[in-house]
């Protein structure tokens, strides 16, 4: 089976997976909100991070690659970048978006094999999310998050006994972990609004173990304005593969 084939069949069955959990999710809301008749809040919120990224990416037969940049690093090379949060939530139940892309230009590290050279990653990322109140201050659920991502590195390579080699590889994966969540947050009503949460997946499904752990606090203004602002970070240990196909993206990104 090609590269191509292979690449183009685990997108279907990504998007095919994610559609049943958007369908399930909806699904709760419109029932609860026909049966109970409760008030829905909405939530539609840009927002921007200022991150740090550290860790591994790892491109076919390419030497593994050591990330290691600052907001300052990450803003001067960065292309592009979008990020959408929205969310749907009464008393009971709460359902939500998260929507992040990016492209990335960014500096190798030289080490032993590599010499010099760049590394370009274009992420795409959409988490799809239901959570219920299981108690008072505590909201549990289950999601998915779809990665799409694609990596490519140009590398001055060193050479046994002296001397270097330019090599290139360009490669994309898709693919979809599931997510267990756990959430604290504040009433709907509040002037003051703060939000704990945490999450971890992928469980060999598509990253071999993902986790994430976000805090925020703010002020609600008027019902149709109001400003957070906290502290994220987002593991993401992937590694699927062989040879010229293979993708590793072993990466931590943290930040305000």
């Amino acid at each position: 089976m090609s590269t191509t084939s292979y690449i183009n069949r685990g997108l279907t069955k990504a998007f095919c997976l994610l559609q049943c959990i958007i369908l399930i999710v909806f699904s709760v809301a419109a029932q609860d909100s026909l049966k109970t008749r409760k008030k829905w809040n909405f939530v539609v919120e840009p927002y921007l991070m200022f991150p740090n990224l550290n860790g591994t990416i790892g491109v076919g037969t390419l030497p593994d690659t050591k990330l290691d940049a600052d907001p300052g690093d990450v803003f001067s090379h960065m292309k592009i970048a979008a990020i959408l949060y929205l969310e749907m939530a009464s008393d009971k139940w709460a359902f939500t978006s998260d929507l992040i892309y990016m492209n990335l230009d960014e500096n190798a590290t030289p080490d032993k094999f590599i010499n010099s050279g760049d590394v370009n990653f274009k992420q795409f990322s959409w988490e799809v999310a239901g959570l219920a109140r299981v108690l008072p201050w505590l909201e549990a659920g289950i999601g998915g998050r779809l990665n799409n991502l694609k990596a490519s590195a140009d590398l001055v390579t060193n050479t046994i006994g002296g001397g270097t080699n330019f090599r290139s590889k360009s490669i994309s994966h898709t693919w979809l972990d599931p997510i267990i969540i756990a959430r604290i947050n504040s009433k709907s009503d509040k002037k003051f609004i703060y939000q704990f949460r945490g999450d971890l997946g992928g469980f060999g499904i598509g990253s071999d173990f993902v986790w994430q752990l976000q805090a925020y606090a703010g002020y609600r203004f008027s019902k149709l304005f109001q400003l957070t602002g906290g502290y994220k970070i987002i593991s993401i240990d992937y590694q699927n593969g062989s040879d010229e196909s293979r993708l590793l993206y072993d990466v931590n990104t943290f930040g305000l």
